[in-house]
């Protein structure tokens, strides 16, 4: 059912709103990456083990994963942009927080709240692009957005890297501030929410309990979290990889990166096309193809010592991650109503962020148990891909209508 805002909604309406989404979520996407870089001279200048630096990483994924289901739950409740203001506002107090310490454990519970923050984005904006644009739009209008994965990397491994480069602490300082920019976007054009009538929630409503059982929710919730064991495990440590294995500076590897963060727009923006016009109803065959593919790479890349050859696959590998982190993130729209996207995308997308915050922990033991290789953890990388892409074949074809 289109609701009334869908049907107001003008076009420049729909360009702003889309506008101002992507701005919060390339800043988003850019403190994701951005954090792959910075402890690099974090962990020279404080003296950290790569097992406390992937901690730092993953404390940030388990404040993101805590949140994803009540932020989901709330968007539904009490509309998308409150929630996406509350979201923005606390991740642009924590960045500022996190120039500012020294401490582990500060770094420790700084970085776990602001993935609280961030926890409250994801669903909401899918939320806000099922509540203005019709079933049929939303697929496309979704990959658009998330293209912004491509963006935040471009200005984690540009802007980000360079100012790294000089003082961590100052690009924290930066991050901040451009928080503060998006949330003033989204107060200016993401419409409110208006109540829905009493009657209409009891009609419409959709229980907590149905959805976390339901079947398809649990499979994409499975298969998100070891597609994001891949895509955050390499998102975390290919910076490393890069610099210590081809003895490279941040910003010479950043180029590399920013390569890859550009691949990956092409790819998110690719897939929402693809898969709205040759791929319908065939989303298992496209995560699966892609995910043998990136882990064919994946092997490759750590099996060769050419830098133009690993260059080359890292923005592959990067690009089609994301093409299946898009295809699994999305699918919930064309599985469920307007009224439980919020809550099914923050369930489906809680197995992202727990692979996110498994993964950096994960691969800093493994690379500390192979006394620095990268080999053990990325062929780690390679099977959960793999799994990823199996587990989609499980998934239900068709659309499941709301309770009435």
């Amino acid at each position: 059912m289109i609701n009334t805002k869908q049907k107001e909604l003008s076009k420049g309406g729909s360009i702003k709103l889309v506008i101002a989404l992507m701005a919060g979520y390339s800043m988003v996407y850019m403190d994701k990456n951005m954090i792959s870089t910075a402890i690099i001279p974090i962990a020279k200048q404080l003296d950290f083990a790569p097992s406390q630096t992937g901690m730092i990483m993953s404390m940030f994924f388990l404040g993101y994963s805590l949140m994803q289901i009540p932020g989901g739950w709330l968007a539904d409740k009490i509309g998308a942009k409150k929630v996406l203001m509350i979201s923005l506002g606390m991740i642009s107090l924590f960045s500022f927080l996190f120039g500012t310490v020294s401490s582990l454990m500060l770094f420790f519970c700084i970085r776990f709240f602001a993935g609280i923050g961030h926890g409250g984005y994801p669903p909401s904006c899918s939320k806000s692009v099922a509540e203005n644009f019709p079933q049929e739009k939303r697929t496309l209008v979704q990959s658009c957005i998330l293209s912004t994965s491509g963006i935040g990397g471009i200005l984690a491994f540009t802007l980000g890297a360079n100012l790294i480069a000089n003082n961590w602490r100052y690009a924290y300082l930066a991050l901040g501030s451009l928080f503060l920019l998006a949330l003033v976007l989204v107060a200016l054009f993401v419409p409110k929410t208006e109540p829905v009538a009493k009657e209409a929630k009891v009609k419409s409503s959709v229980s907590f309990k149905e959805m976390i059982l339901n079947k398809d929710v649990i499979i994409l919730f499975i298969a998100m979290l070891f597609l994001n064991i891949t895509y955050y495990g390499s998102m975390s440590w290919l910076p490393s990889y890069l610099t210590e294995t081809y003895d490279l500076s941040i910003q010479s590897a950043g180029y590399i990166l920013t390569a890859n963060s550009i691949a990956q727009v092409i790819g998110t923006v690719s897939t929402g096309f693809l898969l709205s016009k040759f791929f319908v109803g065939r989303e298992k065959l496209f995560v699966m193809g892609g995910s043998v593919i990136i882990a064919a790479m994946i092997m490759l890349l750590i099996n060769t010592d050419l830098l133009w050859l690993s260059s080359i696959l890292v923005v592959f590998i990067g690009m089609l991650t994301i093409s299946c982190f898009t295809a699994v993130f999305t699918w919930p729209h064309k599985l469920f109503e307007e009224n439980s996207i919020g809550l099914s995308i923050g369930i489906v997308n809680t197995g992202g962020t727990l692979g996110g915050f498994l993964a950096p922990m994960i691969l800093g033991k493994l690379i500390e148990k192979a006394d620095g290789s990268y080999s053990l953890a990325f062929t780690f990388i390679a099977a959960a891909i793999v799994v990823a892409g199996l587990l989609t074949f499980l998934v239900s074809n068709k659309k499941q209508a709301s309770a009435n």
